[in-house]
């Protein structure tokens, strides 16, 4: 179960350097409810360009299905948010940055009941190669920010047990 409610720290931010450094891995992010949260907290500690390859942030569904592969039937059937969503953007980005690792968010940020959204959620993904980690993240009554901060931490905590999961070097997510 990934931690959602305490927020991001430095000394999470130092143990996640050190440990993509070691690993050799690259990692690239597919942002949307987040809108860069999770690439700035990756790209805080010195030296994060060897394992940080880049990453894109993507509200509009033609984004998503034009520079990720997000497939079009799908995401227009659930707005864009769903577990295959992120799954689909997290491979999408690291097939788009050619690295290891992709992780992606996407979600609700505030209620929408139009779309059937009554609280804030998100779905995150971490993927390297055949492994795919996700996480559903309930947002209760947070407000807008909270929910963006919220999502980031719990998908940088994702991409940790993704890591953790095995060691080795692997090929670019296909």
């Amino acid at each position: 179960m990934i931690d959602c409610d305490t927020p991001w720290t430095e000394d999470e931010s130092r143990a996640l350097h050190a440990r993509l450094l070691a690993s050799g891995q690259r990692v690239a992010v597919a942002e949307s409810l987040t809108v860069g949260h999770v690439q700035a907290a990756l790209g805080r500690q010195s030296g994060a360009s060897a394992y940080f390859v880049g990453g894109v942030t993507v509200y509009a569904l033609a984004a998503k299905v034009r520079l990720l592969g997000v497939d079009a039937s799908h995401a227009a059937a659930v707005n864009a948010v769903s577990e295959r969503v992120a799954m689909e953007m997290a491979r999408g980005v690291a097939r788009l940055y050619e690295c290891e690792l992709g992780l992606a968010t996407t979600g609700y940020a505030e209620p929408d009941p139009t779309r059937g959204a009554s609280a804030p959620y998100a779905w995150v993904a971490a993927v390297r190669g055949p492994c795919v980690l996700t996480a559903c993240i309930g947002g209760g009554d947070l407000a807008r920010t909270g929910m963006q901060t919220q999502t980031a931490a719990a998908a940088l905590r994702l991409l940790v047990e993704l890591l953790a999961e095995d060691t080795s070097p692997a090929k670019p997510a296909d």
